[in-house]
């Protein structure tokens, strides 16, 4: 009985272990957004309340909890109250099986890259069911232009991470990060770290392809209707998928924990210290574009997905198989 007991403490306290800094890096990376995108305005951005304005997100956490939550008459009320909770726990539960060490992952499945993919993909019910069940026209437009987007891009991911999948010959994010320790995936697979790259800002919903949420024709997408503590759970799923995106372009191609260098000072540094440094710069290039590309027209982000992405990553996969065969590096299974 009292090993079942600890069984369950030691693993409520490995969870909390994980959520309590990924909920913590999901505020401090809104503001690291925000002073990106003021640097390249020539602007300060938030530097008011904390140093350097780091609390800001926190005071914005906070005017949020005490707002009142809204519900229209006209929605949908128990589907409208479960999209935002969908959205954020999908967002959190896919944190599972990201290892930022080696042994240091709370569930190393064999299967772990199909699992992130199935979790990330399961991130549009969310979207669907706040713009549904809004029960209004301009967030059930947002929802539809939401579904098509993250569907169209998670076609080129998928055969992305087929490229990653036939030199490494595992599907255990581990091994993904062991296979790059003479070589980074970035070298060989450059194109598809581009594509992919690319492809997370459309599946996430950022600029250039924020779509879903274009102020200037939809109000606010898919949020519309929401206030409060709602509003606050899907900005933070947002955000949180964001980071799992790094957090996958990093363990694919920049070789997850592992130091750029193998020789002192470098090999000093904690691996889940690189770890993170890699997901902030890939961040701070999210932030990055943001700031300095405009918005895609429609047809545009449908025709980059299907006409130019698909064939390029699937030609690249036969490129790649081919070159593995013709000179047997074909990893051994």
């Amino acid at each position: 009985m009292f090993d079942y007991i600890n069984i369950i403490f030691l693993e409520v306290y490995k969870i909390l272990f994980l959520l309590v800094p990924v909920l913590t890096a999901v505020a401090m990376v809104v503001w690291l957004d925000r002073r990106v995108w003021a640097f390249v305005q020539k602007r300060r951005g938030p530097n008011v309340v904390g140093p350097f304005g780091l609390l800001q997100s926190l005071a914005d956490a906070l005017k949020y909890l005490f707002k009142e939550i809204i519900i229209p008459a006209s929605a949908n009320k128990i589907i409208f109250i479960l999209a935002p909770i969908v959205t954020m726990t999908l967002a959190l539960i896919a944190w599972a099986v990201i290892p930022f060490g080696k042994n240091f992952v709370i569930a190393d499945i064999n299967v772990g890259i199909l699992y992130l993919f199935a979790v990330s993909s399961l991130g549009v019910y969310g979207i669907i069911m706040g713009g549904w069940a809004s029960n209004s026209k301009y967030p059930f437009l947002g929802a539809i232009r939401s579904a098509a987007q993250m569907v169209s891009y998670e076609v080129s991911i998928g055969v992305i991470i087929i490229n990653v999948l036939l030199c490494v010959g595992s599907l255990n994010l581990s091994d993904i990060v062991m296979a790059q320790e003479k070589i980074w995936f970035i070298i060989p697979l450059f194109p598809m770290f581009v594509i992919f790259f690319i492809s997370a800002l459309a599946e996430t919903n950022r600029p250039p392809f924020d779509l879903p949420e274009a102020e200037a024709e939809l109000v606010a997408g898919y949020q519309t209707e929401y206030s409060g503590m709602m509003y606050a759970m899907f900005w933070l799923g947002e955000y949180a998928n964001i980071l799992l995106m790094c957090a996958m372009g990093s363990i694919l191609f920049l070789g997850g924990w592992i130091s750029p260098i193998d020789s002192y000072p470098f090999n000093l540094i904690p691996p889940a210290i690189w770890f993170i440094f890699k997901i902030l710069l890939l961040f701070i290039l999210f932030a990055l574009v943001k700031a300095i590309v405009p918005r895609y027209r429609y047809d545009q982000l449908m025709k980059l997905g299907w006409k130019i992405f698909l064939p390029f990553s699937l030609i690249w996969v036969v490129l790649t198989a081919g070159f593995l065969l013709y000179f047997d590096l074909l990893p051994k299974v």
